[in-house]
């Protein structure tokens, strides 16, 4: 699947979710001696759920690999028996030892249902504020979305290009038609916060002096 831009504001963007292939091979013994001896092999039982049936199955560690071992978010494309199965990992059981993967639930996606995903936040731009002096803090990583699996991106870029000092971006002003962004509206998402013993140089960045030392006297106040 190709990569999508979708510009939705002056401030956010959209890339489409990638899909990430994994071949499996049914299990027809589900017992723990059975998993064992597939984990000897250097595969992983798994299980997918959520769909018309549940669907237990193996796959092997250099398979899911780059899969699971990524800052990424991405689908997966369950191939088993001719068929694929879209999916999000659900949860993964490590070994106590060698951190290898014992196991994975699978939960599987309907193109007709919504679903919630967290994804990760990416920072774009210069900020004015920051040029001017002020620091740039991001105080979260991560939103959590709500939509349709072929709505729902990899990651959500936000555009500071155009933050002052003390300007923020919250939950509240990312917008979308095919999302919703589900954590506090008023959780700050991003400020320009002023830096300790700097001269606030206003009139360059587009600020008020108002607005900074308001501000500061809050923040003496906490």
């Amino acid at each position: 699947m190709g990569l999508l831009w979708t510009e939705l504001s002056s401030t956010l963007k959209l890339k489409e979710m990638k899909h990430f292939e994994i071949n499996a091979t049914l299990r027809t013994d589900v017992g723990k001696k059975a998993s064992k001896k597939i984990r000897r092999e250097e595969k992983i039982p798994c299980v997918i759920y959520g769909g018309e049936k549940t669907l237990h199955f193996y796959t092997s560690q250099s398979d899911v690999r780059k899969f699971i071992y990524t800052p990424e978010v991405m689908f997966a494309n369950i191939n088993l028996e001719g068929k694929s199965y879209p999916a999000i990992v659900k949860d993964i059981q490590f070994h106590p030892i060698s951190d290898k993967i014992n196991h994975l639930d699978f939960y599987e996606l309907n193109e007709t249902k919504p679903l919630k995903i967290q994804i990760p936040l990416l920072i774009t731009g210069s900020s004015p504020g920051v040029k001017a002096g002020g620091k740039l803090k991001q105080n979260m990583r991560k939103v959590t979305v709500k939509g349709l699996m072929n709505d729902i991106p990899d990651k959500v870029e936000i555009n500071i290009s155009e933050l002052n000092i003390g300007d923020s971006i919250r939950i509240r002003d990312l917008k979308s038609d095919k999302l919703e962004f589900v954590d506090t509206k008023t959780n700050i998402v991003v400020t320009i916060i002023t830096m300790r013993g700097v001269t606030a140089t206003e009139e360059a960045a587009g600020t008020t002096v108002g607005k900074v030392e308001t501000e500061d006297k809050a923040q003496e106040n906490k």
